[in-house]
């Protein structure tokens, strides 16, 4: 489950009818070392039930600053401060029940929770409000309700909120599709530094979708969200430079860019990579590091590695030459529909190299691989006359 981080409040605001209790209280959080007074304080407005100074010391309990840790004792405020109406003592209390930190996991108590903080215009609270409705947690799901909140959220300003608002309308989820929408919030969330919505606005410019398309103006965004570490833009900056577009080619750097992503794990940048290697794209041709990438690739699932990690093996490069191994990873991406795999699975059938002789399995993967189009299926299809 993917985990949300404390709502922390830090300015006064209005709040000035106990003006020098809540300043204390704020002090405990300040950079520097705590004021022994200013924790005394703070814990006295508390105690004498002001809403926010609860809160403040719930936070200390939750954080380990001016109180020891405790997690429990910080629910134990948060909770008297929510139900004094502290909107940051409400979000952060339905953050403990959605996370199931500090009390047992439930949705509807932290969308209770969430409910009078969003009211509130506490615009965390309103965009995990908007996140229960999207999930339907607590909520019955309702895409409409995640965009309303999403919405107030993001007019504020709150950069997640407007990132999940431009998913929202690129995919038409509780709105009419709307691509110009969708880069509109992508590029506000971009201009503040979101590496998501940074990938997916140049992924935006790539393809010219809600905004005019322009290359360079992609590689620019990806570069942003690449160098924070984000695989799938660090993935696209690597086709970038492998085909020249928005930047000139420049095989290296495409390595070095689908390395970062393909140690992240993503399939595609570890596929991309295995073909580099095993042709000498632009690289040195290697045949042992091809395999290493394949064979990430493969476990993921992914056919195409499949395919040709059981080519590595049937021609021995970069590992022991093994039939056996060959016909178990042409099986699998036969079984998905890749052509070139059920043709060479048929033809190592029809005869019978490394393996019992089939005429009757060389017969049906040549007839599938020349159904989906492969030349070579259907080349062995009338050699094999079948």
């Amino acid at each position: 489950m993917k985990k949300y981080a404390l709502f922390v409040f830090v300015s006064l605001g209005s709040f000035c009818a106990h003006a020098g209790s809540l300043e204390d209280c704020r002090n405990v959080f300040a950079p520097g070392a705590i004021s022994g007074n200013s924790e005394v304080l703070c814990r006295k407005s508390a105690i004498d039930g002001n809403a926010r100074a609860q809160y403040y010391l719930g936070l200390m309990f939750d954080v380990g600053r001016g109180a020891k840790q405790d997690v429990g004792k910080a629910v134990e405020w948060y909770t008297l401060a929510a139900k004094n109406g502290d909107a940051y003592a409400q979000a952060n209390l339905g953050l403990m029940y959605a996370n199931g930190r500090g009390l047992s996991r439930d949705d509807r108590k932290a969308v209770e929770w969430f409910t009078p903080a969003a009211g509130q215009g506490l615009a965390p609270a309103q965009f995990m409000l908007g996140f229960m409705y999207a999930e339907g947690r607590g909520v019955r799901q309702d895409d409409g309700k995640a965009v309303e909140w999403y919405t107030l959220a993001a007019r504020q300003g709150l950069t997640t909120a407007q990132y999940n608002l431009g998913l929202m309308y690129e995919y038409g989820h509780g709105v009419t599709q709307d691509d110009g929408k969708a880069a509109e919030w992508y590029t506000l969330a971009a201009r503040q530094g979101d590496a998501q919505a940074q990938g997916h606005l140049g992924l935006m410019y790539t393809k010219g979708r809600g905004v005019e398309q322009d290359d360079g103006k992609a590689v620019e965004w990806y570069t942003l969200a690449a160098k924070q570490g984000y695989a799938p833009a660090q993935f696209n900056l690597g086709l970038a430079y492998t085909h020249g577009r928005g930047v000139k080619v420049d095989p290296v750097a495409a390595e070095r860019w689908y390395t970062l992503a393909a140690n992240q794990g993503l399939l595609d940048a570890q596929f991309n990579l295995g073909q580099m290697y095993a042709k000498g794209l632009g690289v040195k041709r290697d045949d042992n590091k091809a395999v290493e990438w394949f064979t990430l690739a493969a476990k993921q699932g992914d056919a195409f590695a499949q395919a040709n990690l059981g080519m590595m093996y049937n021609e021995g490069r970069g590992v022991k030459q093994d039939v056996g191994k060959a016909v178990e990873m042409y099986r699998l991406a036969a079984r998905q529909g890749n052509a070139a795999a059920q043709s060479s699975l048929g033809l190592i059938y029809a005869e019978g190299r490394g393996v019992q002789q089939n005429q009757a399995l060389a017969k049906e993967w040549i007839d599938k691989a020349c159904k989906n189009g492969s030349d070579s299926g259907c080349n062995e299809k009338i050699k094999f006359k079948f």
